[in-house]
């Protein structure tokens, strides 16, 4: 059996909206990821300039904020700027980066990230790249000539993205989401992804497992997304969000933070019910949708990190587990 959990929400750590002056920094504050540091705890996650007043069209870009180790709601700064740079013209993050995973191993730091372009007939593909930081996570270079390290295949047609990155018993694992389908949605594109596994050696050339991990629980076309695992006490534990494929911007058909667990990291026993954390009931930022969790111990604790209403547009917060 898995593992009953009851997370105790800390507060939220910061709102993107109160942010003036970055002006690629206004909006949203999607995706957080940590990399921990002796003193402070580094939080990467996507965030927006306002939209382009004559395309409509938003970019992404990747930034981090600096928070103390014993109390993540005390900032201590800011990036300066983002930590990844575009993609030339028709590369696969020609628009912007979102999400990302950071990983220290063997001296380095390593990202995995999800890189966006645009399309014609639905509105967006992504796929996911790597780059590696030379500065303490300050910016990453990315590796090769920049193009993606997990391609589409005739099996994953579009949306590769989501990456979590974990090493257990020596070998990488990458957790991620790929498309199943796009669906109208009163004339409206809307994708449908689920959660899968590929695995590596060397961080590099990687094996996919070729199935889905997670089984659908609210519809068939339930869409399904940030897969973040953890190994505590003797098994490995899946946190993830899901949500309708239609009208999920609406309260009762949003994002929800979803569990499983598994003693092998390819068979998977969902159990949403022992989550233990859900909305708020008052008029908090998260009283709509929680999405997007990011779960990982520090210090004899287990923390999560996760986005409140419109994915994220308000800010993210942190939730510690009881003991």
């Amino acid at each position: 059996m898995g593992k009953t959990f009851n997370w105790i929400k800390q507060g939220r750590i910061f709102n993107p909206c109160e942010i003036k002056d970055k002006i690629w920094l206004q909006e949203f504050a999607q995706a957080p990821a940590t990399l921990i540091f002796d003193n402070f705890v580094r939080i990467y996650f996507a965030c927006r300039p306002p939209r382009d007043p004559q395309t409509g069209q938003y970019v992404s870009y990747t930034a981090y904020v600096d928070v103390k180790r014993d109390n993540f709601l005390d900032i201590l700064s800011f990036a300066d700027n983002p930590i990844l740079s575009f993609g030339s013209a028709g590369t696969f993050d020609e628009f912007g980066t979102y999400p990302t995973s950071v990983i220290r191993h063997n001296g380095e730091i390593v990202a995995y990230y999800g890189g966006w372009t645009r399309c014609s007939s639905v509105p967006f593909t992504v796929g996911i790249g790597k780059a590696i930081s030379h500065d303490e996570g300050k910016t990453f270079q990315k590796i090769g000539k920049g193009g993606p390290i997990i391609p589409l295949t005739p099996d994953e047609p579009f949306i590769i993205s989501g990456p979590k990155i974990r090493r257990f018993n020596n070998k990488w694992y990458l957790f991620y989401i790929a498309g199943r389908k796009w669906i109208l949605d009163n004339g409206t594109p809307e994708p449908i992804y689920k959660i899968r596994l590929a695995t590596s050696d060397d961080g590099i050339t990687w094996t996919k497992l070729g199935k889905d991990l997670i089984e659908t629980s609210i519809e068939c076309d339930e869409a399904q997304a940030s897969p973040d695992v953890v190994f505590w006490e003797g098994k490995y534990h899946m946190f993830f969000c899901y949500r309708y494929s239609t009208n999920y911007r609406e309260n009762k058909r949003g994002y929800r933070i979803g569990y499983a667990y598994s003693n092998d990291l390819i068979n998977w026993t969902r159990d949403d019910n022992s989550v233990g954390i859900a909305i708020s009931e008052n008029d908090d930022f998260d009283n709509e949708s929680i999405a997007y969790p990011h779960v990982f111990a520090l210090d004899g604790n287990l923390h999560m990190l996760y986005l409140g209403n419109q994915v994220g547009r308000f800010g993210f917060g942190w939730a510690k587990l009881e003991q």
